[in-house]
């Protein structure tokens, strides 16, 4: 049986569109290998299939004219200190942006337990 012990965190969330760009890459592209080359733990990019942003025109997948601009999610979870650290690091890249910041508790698998 393996133990898990919890630890504090933070949750950065980036809102950007899919076809948001940053010197001829995607955003959430850039995003994650600042990330990458920081020493954050790791970065995930989750494409939605339907959204709206400041424009207030929904995007969705089901509809082919509107779906090359899908909303995208970079998720990052690390310790407090290191997301806050890498906040100025994607400052350029995240424009009128959403950036969310949630606290949260990580869970960690530690070794097996000794049977008794």
């Amino acid at each position: 049986m393996t133990t898990s012990r919890t630890e504090r965190a933070l949750r950065l969330t980036v809102l950007v569109g899919e076809s948001d760009g940053w010197h001829h890459r995607p955003v959430y592209t850039e995003i994650v290998h600042r990330a990458h080359a920081a020493g954050l733990a790791g970065a995930s990019v989750f494409r939605g299939i339907e959204g709206f942003g400041a424009s207030s025109m929904i995007h969705t997948q089901r509809l082919l004219s509107l779906s090359e601009d899908l909303p995208v999610a970079v998720v990052i979870v690390d310790a407090e200190e290191k997301v806050r650290a890498f906040l100025p690091l994607i400052e350029e890249l995240t424009g009128d942006s959403p950036v969310i910041l949630d606290a949260c508790e990580l869970v960690r698998r530690g070794e097996p337990e000794e049977p008794r």
